[in-house]
């Protein structure tokens, strides 16, 4: 997927869905199960990289060396969850421009106060309207191309409620964002309010957590309400912690991996995936040239 592909795609008719990853062996993994686009979530990474809940924690040098990593590895397009921007307009241009050159395709930024809390949290606060539009402008001021989206998201739904979110939501779209992202969503009322309003002018993304706020619905249904692009942030991390939790309770138990050798690949498994044996020919090729 190129850089200019991502914007041609949300402006499709059909829908964008992209699992949350954390690191580039779940990018890789999304791409060979045929997605073409990944959201690098907050969230994932401070539960991950952290071992702690989505309140602010994590650094913006965090979120740009596991992008780093991430394009390294994969051409896949990357939606960037940036939180804050880490602080005023100014952060936010360094932020826009680290993330940038890290390789993000799309780079979503919301209007809680710093350090934020995950969406699906209570006791969020948010910063004034103008000040986000000011954050907002800053960011695609900042962008070295207009390829790279800008994501405007509003947490005021828990907030403010509808009518709030949704004046929040139209002060951002005027400021041009690419996409809107309003976090939080709780009923159908909600996304026909959302889509009378915006459908057709700018895009807009769902946010699906297992067990959140907003009811969980397949991206068939999500496409035929209006939504451009949908994200499934913190999925993967509830599978694998779920499966690690299971794993370790084998090992302690029988002293050996046996019984959970059929949820696991083997060692020649692993490295037939990660493609050891090519990266050590590609190796060879510029082994001992000057001692022949």
């Amino acid at each position: 997927m190129t850089r200019s592909g991502l914007k041609a795609q949300l402006n499709a008719p059909d829908i964008v869905v992209a699992p949350g990853i954390y690191d580039a062996l779940g990018a890789s993994l999304a791409e060979q199960a045929g997605f073409d686009t990944v959201y690098l979530s907050g969230a994932s990474l401070a539960y991950t990289q952290l071992g702690r809940p989505d309140i602010g924690l994590l650094s913006l040098t965090e979120i740009s060396d596991a992008m780093s990593h991430i394009r390294e590895r994969t051409g896949l397009s990357v939606v960037v969850d940036c939180d804050t921007g880490f602080g005023n307009a100014m952060n936010v241009m360094r932020s826009v421009r680290m993330l940038e050159r890290a390789g993000a395709n799309a780079i979503q930024l919301e209007d809680q106060t710093y350090p934020k809390r995950c969406g699906h949290l209570r006791g969020k606060t948010l910063v004034p309207t103008g000040e986000m539009v000011g954050k907002l402008k800053a960011a695609l001021d900042a962008r070295a191309s207009d390829r790279t989206l800008i994501i405007g998201r509003t947490d005021a739904l828990a907030v403010e409620g509808a009518d709030g979110a949704m004046e929040r939501a139209r002060a951002y779209r005027d400021a041009g964002v690419d996409m809107l992202f309003i976090e939080g969503i709780r009923s159908d009322t909600d996304i026909e309010r959302i889509m009378g309003e915006f459908r057709g002018q700018v895009p807009i993304m769902a946010n699906m957590v297992e067990g959140g706020d907003t009811p969980l619905q397949n991206a068939e249904a999500l496409q035929a309400q209006g939504f451009s692009l949908v994200i499934f942030p913190g999925a993967l991390v509830r599978a694998v912690t779920h499966m690690a939790s299971q794993f370790f309770a084998t090992l302690r138990r029988d002293g050996t991996t046996d019984a959970f050798r059929d949820r696991m690949l083997d060692f020649r498994q692993l490295n037939d995936y990660l493609g050891t044996t090519s990266m050590l020919e590609l190796g060879q090729k510029y082994d001992g040239h000057c001692s022949h």
